[in-house]
């Protein structure tokens, strides 16, 4: 087998286990995940696949990794490198399980941004949305169909795609001061502009790396912080709820 190993590359280190890491590192172009290794890509269009946005960790081939080689019998994702226009990458008004607080696609039509595609088999999808808790009436994130005469997604060659799947938080996202949603600069950032609030303080301690262990073995710690991003008035809308099914 060719390609080189994520370890190699600099991408094996999933934000799931190191969650102050997260997105995580992506490629630096379109290729072929196939367990451990980053193989070369034949072709970006696999029309017996889905296509998925991906905005935060899922682009991440260490994190992709563990959730399909999890439960998917076929290990191999294919991860483009596209231009988008009409998105942006928002912060998602919740608190994970993960210990972070994780990306959401927000529209913005004056943005772009280059974002990865990832081409999944229905089983695969099926894995991704049970991780983004898309099943479950309490869960995160829906899926929503973004389409190409709203939210444009070019790949390498020119081609643009006639729409792309992406999964948008069901809590909203976080705002910034004059009321938009804001940008996700990073998780380290994000936790330490977050905790300068003394009530976040008060839940998840002084440092971002308090945060992240804190929130990690506690579940109904993360359901407070979500709520109280609701009650400080800091949750706006992602403008793209009206693609949720």
């Amino acid at each position: 087998m060719a390609g080189r190993t994520l370890e190699e590359l600099g991408l094996a280190e999933a934000p799931r286990d190191h969650p102050l890491l997260y997105p995580g590192a992506w490629p630096t172009g379109s290729a072929l995940l196939c367990g451990d290794r980053m193989l070369p890509l034949d072709r970006l269009v696999h029309d017996d696949r889905v296509p998925v946005l991906a905005v935060g960790s899922n682009a991440c081939p260490g994190q992709l990794r563990d959730k399909i080689g999890r439960f998917a019998d076929d290990r191999s994702v294919p991860m483009v490198r596209t231009r988008v226009s009409g998105l942006a990458v928002g912060v998602s008004a919740h608190v994970s399980r993960m210990g972070y607080v994780s990306a959401s696609p927000v529209r913005s039509p004056g943005s772009s941004a280059e974002l990865f595609v990832l081409w999944l088999t229905p089983w695969q999808l099926a894995v991704v949305d049970a991780s983004e808790g898309v099943p479950l009436p309490d869960g995160n994130f829906r899926r929503a169909w973004l389409p190409s005469a709203d939210v444009r997604v070019v790949l390498t060659d020119g081609r643009l795609l006639p729409g792309v799947h992406a999964y948008v938080n069901a809590h909203g996202v976080l705002r910034n001061a004059e009321g938009a949603p804001r940008d996700h600069p990073g998780q380290w950032p994000l936790l330490e502009e977050l905790l300068e609030h003394a009530d976040l303080r008060e839940l998840f301690g002084d440092t971002p790396r308090e945060f992240t262990d804190r929130a990690r073995v506690d579940a109904e710690l993360c359901a407070q912080g979500t709520r109280l991003f609701r009650e400080l008035g800091w949750v706006t809308e992602s403008g793209l709820e009206r693609y949720l099914t």
